[in-house]
């Protein structure tokens, strides 16, 4: 159907195993229901893709060129709109809602996106966990610093990229090779092994895994 949808992170929960009696810590991501918005081809628009967006919003908050673009599908203007790749063989139109049943089973490995929590500004042992320095032998009022951070004669100056303190998290990223444990399509969710960026109720992107592991490797990360 697809490579993926946009869903909702609503927080954290544990399963058991029913055959080694082992907990293993999920998160539960409400996978729409998406809406496709936009059939994008080759000749029209220089490549394939499937545009679908999720949730509601006010109309109040939607500009006259969003409004135009949803109306267009005749669809509502959501919060939030991603193109995904086709997968697989079936016939897609505007208006058609997917379900995270058509996209996804148990067992699937999957790359989950999200912006992460912002942390603040944040020091060395934090942002980069730097050992610090030790708690006695002449330390004195230099105990959670980075050291040097350059030599004074050459460059004569702080390196690019050197890792010093700074703005901690609010940034996006995406955790790879996370395992679908459960789907549940009554309440059009799934449960992933492990954690995903962002707080609950933040929106995150759900692929399937780019580059999936070895079968091995992901049942030693579960």
């Amino acid at each position: 159907m697809l490579t993926g949808l946009i869903g909702k992170k609503l927080g954290m929960t544990q399963v058991i195993d029913p055959a080694t009696g082992r907990i293993s810590a999920v998160t539960v991501i409400e996978l729409g229901p998406c809406v496709v918005s936009q059939l994008k081809t080759g000749p029209t628009d220089g490549y394939d893709a499937v545009q679908v967006t999720f949730g509601k919003r006010k109309p109040s908050r939607v500009s006259e060129a969003e409004r135009g673009h949803f109306a267009k599908a005749e669809v509502a203007a959501g919060v939030r709109s991603a193109e995904f790749e086709r997968r697989g063989e079936g016939e897609l139109k505007l208006g058609q809602s997917i379900s995270a049943a058509d996209v996804f089973k148990p067992g699937d490995p999957i790359d989950v996106s999200g912006v992460s929590k912002g942390r603040g500004y944040a020091g060395v042992i934090k942002r980069h966990h730097f050992a610090g320095f030790p708690g006695s032998r002449g330390t004195h009022e230099y105990f959670r610093h980075g050291g040097a951070i350059g030599n004074r004669s050459f460059p004569g100056r702080v390196r690019k990229g050197l890792r010093m303190a700074g703005q901690l998290g609010n940034e996006k990223c995406t955790v790879s090779n996370l395992k679908v444990v459960e789907l549940l399509a009554e309440d059009n969710a799934i449960l992933v092994a492990g954690a995903v960026p962002g707080p609950d109720g933040a929106l995150v992107m759900v692929r399937h895994a780019a580059r999936p592991r070895t079968r091995g490797a992901m049942a030693a990360n579960v």
